[in-house]
């Protein structure tokens, strides 16, 4: 009795719980908190005591320009938890942020998306972390599951349907049919390897260090994934290596096409493998309606053409990409009662 009163009164929540944003859904509300997954510690020295200073969009600030007394820490990497103390405490304030305190406030059942290619300890980890958080029931559902879901593609139906969900650490192709992932498969390349490459490339050709923000809005202004028509520049702020001394110097949509070949490639690979494991008939139902991309990865200019390109199949790019993955866990989360065989099982 007293069960079934606090599932009444929780709000349940969906967590795309990602290496570069975090985003919550909640139940019959919709996306409540788009923040991303960066955390502020501040270290006081005489006591040696840890407190988060900032959570979110605050704490991305500070990435790269705090004192000596503040570290500003992704606790996500690939995708996985890499810091399981930093993330319960995330996610409780993330938590707390959408579901404050009220004269009643039960416990929420909380959907939470891993990575096809995680182990189970990881999921293991991600699984304590929500429930460390104040969650009263975890269940955990893989990345392409629900970018598929949440792009509207038919799940539930006898026929292949391809996703490929390019986030910040990894990108996950997965082959759906009958509510069940068919063939999955996971590689530790996103958005943060791209910006990576784009400041190795700097460092390499232009003997300058720029940080990851920058890498970033470069990529956002000028990046590409296929050669176009029209060159673009940008005039980029970094600090000289030899002179020790900020300078300003202007890159190429070109060359920034050419830093991304070595991740694109990958992907591509991944894809590739993907379409030569697919049973026949499901690859027949894929050859027909193509794939669809989601994730931030997929506002890349031109990676649809990419891979349309490298597989001779149609490419689309889902709408919203960036929303796709916790839209389909909010959706598992709103069925969650009636469908089980979507969910992930961790002993």
């Amino acid at each position: 009795m007293f069960r079934s009163l606090t599932g009444y009164f929780s709000n349940d929540l969906a967590i795309d719980l990602g290496t570069a944003n975090t985003l919550i859904y909640m139940r019959s509300k919709g996306i409540v908190l788009d923040e991303p997954s960066v955390v502020a510690i501040h270290n006081d020295a005489p006591t040696n005591k840890k407190s988060i200073l900032a959570v979110g969009l605050e704490a991305k600030r500070m990435l790269g320009r705090t004192p000596g007394s503040i570290q500003a820490i992704r606790p996500m990497k690939d995708g996985v938890i890499a810091d399981f103390t930093v993330t319960e405490q995330m996610l409780k304030q993330f938590i707390k942020k959408v579901n404050p305190n009220r004269f009643f406030a039960a416990s929420p059942r909380i959907v939470i998306c891993v990575p096809c290619g995680s182990t189970q300890v990881e999921r293991k980890a991600i699984r304590d972390s929500a429930l460390a958080a104040g969650a009263r029931r975890v269940e955990l559902i893989e990345e392409p599951m629900a970018a598929a879901i949440g792009a509207g593609l038919p799940v539930e139906e006898p026929t292949g349907s391809m996703v490929v969900d390019i986030g910040g650490g990894t990108t996950e192709v997965g082959v759906i049919s009958l509510g069940g992932v068919v063939y999955s498969n996971s590689v530790r390349v996103g958005g943060d390897k791209f910006d990576e490459s784009i400041i190795n490339y700097i460092r390499r050709n232009y003997g300058m260090l720029i940080g990851e923000t920058t890498a970033e809005e470069i990529k956002k202004t000028i990046g590409s994934a296929f050669p176009g028509a029209e060159v673009r520049e940008m005039e980029v702020k970094g600090r000289n290596l030899a002179e020790g001394i900020p300078r300003a110097f202007t890159v190429s949509s070109n060359e920034i096409l050419e830093a991304l070949t070595e991740p694109l490639n990958q992907i591509v690979s991944a894809v590739k493998i993907a379409l030569e494991q697919t049973p026949p008939e499901l690859g027949a139902d894929i050859a027909e309606k193509g794939m669809v991309l989601t994730g931030g990865g997929a506002l890349l200019k031109d990676i649809d053409r990419l891979l349309a390109e490298e597989t001779g199949l149609p490419v689309f790019v889902a709408e919203e990409p960036l929303t796709c993955v916790v839209r389909g866990s909010g959706k598992a989360l709103e069925k969650m009662d009636k469908i089980g065989t979507i969910f992930t099982n961790v002993p």
